[in-house]
């Protein structure tokens, strides 16, 4: 066989294999193939699902499994935090992702101060939250940051989002 076929055969091979590779991989769990529940909770992505590669398929449906084991109190936290999410401008999702990255370059220790610094705000009464609020926007930059470090008062500082865009999240 001359190498102009050979290279001709591989080349159509891999043309015409490919696409029925991908599809393949895309398809590793149908639409058709996921319960109702699944569908339900996936639909925002029915039209664009045969098409996702397997791996995204397989994280997906893992946390529909997980989705439907959480309390109904967690799962209105997760909404909540979603609108959230898409009512920022980009800009503001930026920076919220600089700040998830600054978090997660963190030692474990460090982080988990930071968690039980958030969680003891949180646990506050809301007249208690909100003036935790107010005294950190009227704080200067250099004072917040020692606010910090040293937890705040009573070992409480509100997380970024809100310490950033104000109440809730939002500017």
């Amino acid at each position: 066989m001359s190498m102009f076929r050979l290279v001709l055969l591989l080349s159509l091979a891999l043309l015409f294999g490919l696409p029925g590779t991908l599809r393949a991989q895309a398809a590793a769990h149908p639409w058709q193939s996921l319960t109702p529940a699944q569908q339900d909770l996936l639909s925002p992505l029915r039209d664009k699902w045969n098409t996702l590669p397997a791996h995204r398929q397989d994280h997906l449906l893992e946390k529909t499994t997980q989705w439907v084991t959480l309390p109904p109190a967690k799962r209105e936290e997760i909404r909540e935090r979603i609108a959230r999410w898409q009512n920022m401008t980009p800009e503001q999702r930026a920076e919220t992702r600089q700040a998830m990255a600054r978090f997660h370059r963190l030692p474990p220790a460090r982080q988990q101060q930071l968690r039980a610094a958030f969680e003891r705000f949180h646990q506050l009464p809301p007249s208690q939250r909100e003036q935790l609020l107010q005294q950190w926007q009227s704080k200067t930059p250099a004072e917040r940051k020692q606010w910090v470090h040293h937890m705040g008062p009573g070992g409480a500082i509100p997380p970024p989002s809100m310490r950033s865009f104000g109440r809730r999240g939002h500017p």
